[in-house]
């Protein structure tokens, strides 16, 4: 169960770290074997089934994607607390999104998958 209030400082701090484009920080949030789930991942990488899994896999995804875009920035706009995950809503370079992340007990992400409004590949 997500303890009072975590869904909220996950989001903020998840935002933050995207904000800055510290890779590092970002990284920081997620188990080393966590799996990332994306419509990007095709189109930046050539994966097919839009999946990579640990932080060498996906550290180079997401240099390539903050490279791609140097100006990418994401208002949070909700984060929502399930009994182990939390769904962030924000607005991005790519319009409405929403990630759902799953927690392992560490309190780190284990699995994420990202979502878009109108996803045009």
């Amino acid at each position: 169960m997500m303890a009072p209030g975590f869904a909220e400082r996950f989001a903020r701090e998840w935002v933050a770290a995207w904000n800055a484009h510290d890779l590092e920080r970002i990284l920081s949030h997620y188990e080393d074997d966590f799996e990332m789930s994306s419509p990007v991942i095709a189109k930046l990488v050539g994966e097919a089934s839009g999946t990579l899994r640990g932080k060498p896999a996906i550290r180079a995804y997401w240099a390539k994607a903050l490279a791609a875009a140097p100006d990418m920035r994401f208002e949070l706009v909700r984060a929502l607390a399930g009994i182990n995950s939390v769904t962030v809503y924000y607005n991005g370079h790519r319009g409405h999104a929403a990630e759902v992340f799953h927690f392992a007990a560490s309190g780190k992400v284990t699995k994420a998958f990202a979502h878009y409004a109108e996803w045009q590949p």
